[in-house]
């Protein structure tokens, strides 16, 4: 037995008139007050009445479940303009997972893009979390937005998930123009590099990718099970096991970086074609979309970095990385030293 079947007599009767003029004919609290010659607070006392004992049931729909309490933590403890947390059950695949935090992640630029004027930009980067989000992308040509390449082709085994395949279809979704990077985005030797960024055609497009109002990119791991670059050629396993030796953690737009999101120690950052951390915390919004167990310690170095200003993740995810948070605040850790907060580079 609930409480509504507990009550009796007048005051039933008063719960459920005021429920019904305030949620079914949409009359505000003064209008009910008025109506029924009470004050407008016990308006409001009898609604939450009504809610508490079951008169009221309120039920939201969702069409893609979120877990809001993990997104408020991840908020609060790394200074996030937002974040998307899809709440994932433990018989899904990766790929559905991917596929649930593709479209959260949709929804967060469907809703920043429509604000952009038409003449802005976004830039993109590679990877199956990009291509997850940007094909939830509803299409809209009338808006005329440019989409720019953010990094030297990836050459991925899957041509849709490399970056001048993902800027046309972004493009072609939002009726702009695409740019693209020609480059590779790593080279042998940093003198080629050199070479590359004096050709004005490389050195007009990374201007360009400085210059957008909205990134869209994913986080990468060195952990051999799940690193893109390894799939891609561009990596051995021993090349992943130096990189894990020297302190790196993952990378972002080609960036290698480590624990800490610093990206400047490494060798071969000098070979990557893109644009680098210090431009990408530059752009006013950026979009990481990434997920699964073995990305918690890039992410979470994303995160400490500033790499980012939204997240969208899964639920276990989330938890490993705010469980690293909470590892590194314990005294006498290598880390506690260390700011928790990113700070927001824009608010709203």
């Amino acid at each position: 037995m609930n409480g509504f079947d507990e009550l009796r007599g007048d005051r039933t009767e008063l719960l459920i008139t005021v429920a019904s003029l305030y949620y079914e004919l949409n009359q505000n609290q003064q209008q009910i007050a008025d109506r029924l010659e009470i004050s407008r607070s016990s308006v409001s006392r009898i609604i939450k009445e009504a809610r508490d004992l079951g008169v009221v049931e309120i039920k939201i729909h969702k069409p893609v479940n979120r877990d809001y309490a993990l997104e408020q933590q991840l908020i609060d403890q790394f200074g996030l303009l937002d974040a998307y947390v899809l709440l994932s059950s433990p018989d899904h695949r990766y790929e559905e997972v991917l596929f649930g935090v593709g479209r959260l992640a949709a929804g967060y630029l469907q809703r920043v893009i429509a604000m952009l004027p038409n003449d802005s930009s976004i830039g993109i980067a590679w990877g199956t979390g990009v291509y997850a989000a940007v094909n939830h992308l509803h299409e809209d040509r009338s808006r005329q937005i440019d989409v720019v390449q953010m990094l030297g082709s990836v050459g991925a085994p899957d041509a849709l998930i490399d970056g001048p395949d993902l800027a046309r279809m972004v493009a072609a979704k939002l009726g702009g123009r695409h740019y693209d990077l020609h480059a590779p985005v790593l080279v042998e030797e940093p003198a080629l590099r050199e070479m590359l960024l004096r050709e004005p055609r490389v050195s007009e497009a990374l201007a360009r990718a400085r210059g957008v109002s909205l990134a869209i990119t994913g986080i990468g791991t060195i952990q051999e099970e799940a690193a893109s670059f390894l799939r891609a050629g561009h990596l051995t396993p021993v090349d992943l096991a130096i990189l894990r030796a020297q302190g790196v953690v993952g990378e972002t737009v080609g960036r290698f970086f480590d624990a800490n999101g610093h990206d400047n120690n490494f060798a071969i950052n000098q070979r990557v074609m893109g644009i680098d951390l210090d431009a990408l915390r530059a752009i006013p919004r950026v979009i990481a979309v990434a997920c699964g167990l073995p990305k918690a310690p890039s992410i979470m170095g994303a995160l400490r970095g500033r790499c980012m200003t939204v997240l969208a993740t899964d639920d276990r995810t989330a938890r490993a990385v705010l469980a690293l948070a909470q590892q590194d605040r314990r005294p006498g850790s290598p880390d506690s030293s260390q700011p928790g907060r990113a700070t927001n580079r824009q608010t709203g």
